[in-house]
């Protein structure tokens, strides 16, 4: 049992919710059951796979041990270091203001664009440029959610294993490649030349994406008009300023979200969500 919060230990697991000490590190920290239950799942592969491990130390309150026992056996038969610790000693090691019990940390990987292109991807998500954690959470989750094959991050996009993006992923982010840190050029360049179109989403495009929809669904596609059933990377530009004009300028056909209420616009993630499954539905039928 740890019980001191001042523990040097303690300490080091706070400073990864800082950007600095995470680079520092190579490690970030997964919190509350899901994340964790997800994290747990991926480290056991890993490790009978012969692969690195994916949780490195899990720490949980004597109330989780006991509502969690599955979790923690399997995470300490596959070599993870398992702590009990107290209550307060959790509160300490995270941000939230109301800890869930459990706590991981993990190595943090990301995959290269070369890897992602080997992969022959079908549906990609690109984030560039976009701030809020929530949001780039929320978009890596429902890309996941959709059956997208990698998600990829811009150079000036938030850190994906910050800790309030890696809670709103909910565990998806140990289900599919990440790739960090591109410039956008490179991206495009990239997943183009594995045949995909690149679509970017934006509320003042021309194309409407009900169009692409239903010219996909009837197999009629009028000219300049891009099939959703064929492989496609969506680009979501930033949650204030969008896309700007290079960006735009770079993808295959720029595509708006319909907006048959009064609505002003919709968010990032709730439009990621609407053209990833779009792509997604899109592309069933085509395979069928």
């Amino acid at each position: 049992m740890l019980t001191n919060p001042r523990a040097e230990r303690v300490r080091s697991v706070r400073a990864l919710s800082g950007r600095s000490a995470r680079q520092r590190s190579g490690r970030f920290v997964a919190e509350g059951p899901q994340p964790v239950r997800e994290a747990v799942a991926a480290h056991v592969a890993a490790v009978a796979a012969g692969r690195p491990a994916v949780v490195l130390d899990l720490y949980t309150t004597d109330d989780a041990a006991g509502r969690h026992a599955d979790l923690l056996l399997a995470a300490h038969g596959s070599g993870a270091r398992v702590t009990t610790v107290a209550d307060d000693v959790l509160a300490a090691m995270t941000d939230t203001v109301t800890p869930q019990g459990l706590l991981a940390v993990c190595p943090v990987r990301t995959a290269t664009l070369a890897d992602v292109a080997a992969s022959a991807p079908r549906l990609v998500a690109v984030l560039d440029h976009v701030a809020d954690p929530g949001n780039a959470g929320t978009v890596l989750r429902a890309a996941d959610a959709a059956g997208a094959d990698a998600v990829v991050l811009t150079a000036g996009s938030v850190d994906p294993f910050n800790p309030k993006c890696v809670r709103s992923t909910a565990g998806s982010l140990f289900h599919l490649p990440v790739v960090v840190g591109e410039p956008l050029a490179a991206v495009v360049a990239a997943l183009r030349a594995t045949g995909s179109a690149v679509l970017a989403a934006d509320g003042t495009a021309p194309l409407d994406l009900d169009d692409l929809a239903d010219a996909a669904a009837a197999g009629v596609l009028p000219a300049g008009v891009p099939d959703l059933r064929a492989p496609t990377a969506w680009v979501f530009g930033n949650e204030a300023a969008g896309l700007d004009e290079a960006a735009r300028a770079g993808a295959d056909a720029v595509v708006r979200v319909p907006l048959h209420g009064r609505a002003e616009s919709l968010n990032l993630a709730t439009a990621a969500v609407v053209c990833l499954y779009a792509s997604a539905r899109a592309q069933r039928r085509g395979r069928a």
